[in-house]
């Protein structure tokens, strides 16, 4: 089973980069962030016609999260438990795979910046609550992949300077300390368990030509259980779609996992 993640930063622009991807990439199941769209405008349908089943958390103009299945998704949950009056779509996960079922979650954590704001304390907060979420699910023993844009550096070798990026909420300590405890419960990076070499970005930012200079950033991450690390194949950045015309500053990364 072949699942992605990408935020395509707004669904509307970019759909029909989607369906050229998913047509060649063939991902079993894709996970989406920055929708920009509410669930009443999402074009399910444009996906139906390349087979895919989709569930939906969307949000007009902001925000807004979605799962893409070759099979049915079930048990749907929308919304990051934790904090009742918390609307912003960042959250949405289900269970699909037919007969090798995985429990799979679209995940945009919030990006925090500037740190002296209150965005921050939300984005820390936001990660705890899934850190508590995350532990919940890890209990049901299940292969379970929480795929997304965690607006999260790992460490010095997912950054091209990461000097630049010392003071920025995707990278400040606190943010690097809540996201090791959350990967502490006992989740895999599944890129990192595969490849360790430097240069491994998923974000080149549109200003000052950081595409061309490949001043790039590891923020999009597939973390697995368990019992999904234990059948992970392969992983993998495809990054040559950043190279598109009118691109989203994000590009799919994925990972197979074995029925």
């Amino acid at each position: 089973m072949k699942i992605a993640t990408w935020n395509i930063n707004s669904l509307k622009v970019r759909l029909e980069h989607v369906r050229s991807w998913l047509a060649s990439a063939q991902p079993d199941v894709l996970c989406l962030q920055e929708l920009k769209l509410a669930d009443e405008a999402f074009p399910g349908l444009a996906f139906a016609e390349l087979g895919y089943q989709c569930a939906t958390h969307g949000q007009k103009t902001y925000n807004g999260v979605a799962i893409l299945s070759k099979t049915a998704i079930e048990d749907v949950t929308r919304g990051l438990p934790g904090d009742p009056a918390d609307t912003q779509a960042r959250y949405i996960e289900g269970v699909t795979g037919g007969k090798s079922p995985v429990r799979v979650a679209s995940i945009y954590l919030p990006n925090g910046n500037p740190v002296g704001s209150d965005k921050y304390p939300y984005k820390l907060s936001w990660l705890k609550r899934l850190k508590a979420h995350a532990s919940r699910l890890l209990a049901l023993e299940e292969r379970l992949v929480l795929a997304g844009d965690y607006n999260v550096i790992p460490h010095d070798i997912d950054c091209w300077d990461p000097a630049a990026w010392r003071s920025d909420a995707l990278f400040a300590l606190d943010t690097r300390l809540a996201f090791t405890a959350f990967q502490a419960l006992g989740l895999t990076d599944a890129v990192r368990a595969c490849h360790a070499e430097p240069g491994l970005y998923s974000f080149w930012d549109y200003q000052a030509g950081a595409w061309q200079k490949n001043w790039g950033i590891r923020i999009d991450h597939l973390m697995l259980s368990p019992q999904a690390a234990d059948r992970l194949e392969a992983s993998g950045i495809d990054k040559t779609v950043r190279a598109w015309e009118q691109p989203s500053d994000h590009v799919p990364v994925w990972c197979v996992l074995a029925d």
